[in-house]
């Protein structure tokens, strides 16, 4: 079912867990957005970020035991949205991040649809 207000959005995906990242992937290509990635290491999703053409990205929090803290704010300084997605609401979030749109764990394509019609109306 794509999503008008959502076709060819360019997200980053940044997940650790190879099934939960497909899903996502699955999800966003149902949306009509456009998948860039998928990294599931804190360096190759900061070169993404650095490198690549995107509109904005969904983080998990933590990457194999690291926080993804640094890419936030890689990404803030861009100027480009974020989400995060994550088993722990916003208890895992740095002070700095609250306030930032969360999709909890497990999450439906309905929920990411929502938070990344938020991510485009901050793009637009």
């Amino acid at each position: 079912m794509t999503d008008l207000k959502l076709e060819g959005l360019r997200v980053l995906v940044v997940e650790d867990e190879m099934m939960v990242s497909m899903l996502i992937e699955d999800m966003l290509s149902e949306l009509g957005c456009l998948v860039v990635g998928p990294a599931s290491r804190l360096d190759e999703a900061m070169q993404l970020a650095r490198t690549a053409d995107i509109d904005c990205a969904v983080l998990d929090v933590n990457l194999g035991g690291q926080p993804i803290f640094p890419l936030a704010d890689l990404l803030r300084e861009r100027g480009r949205p974020f989400a995060f997605a994550t088993g722990y609401g916003d208890a895992g979030l740095r002070e700095a991040d609250r306030g930032s749109p969360v999709l909890q764990k497990p999450f439906r394509e309905g929920d990411l649809a929502r938070v990344l019609s938020e991510l485009r109306a901050a793009v637009d």
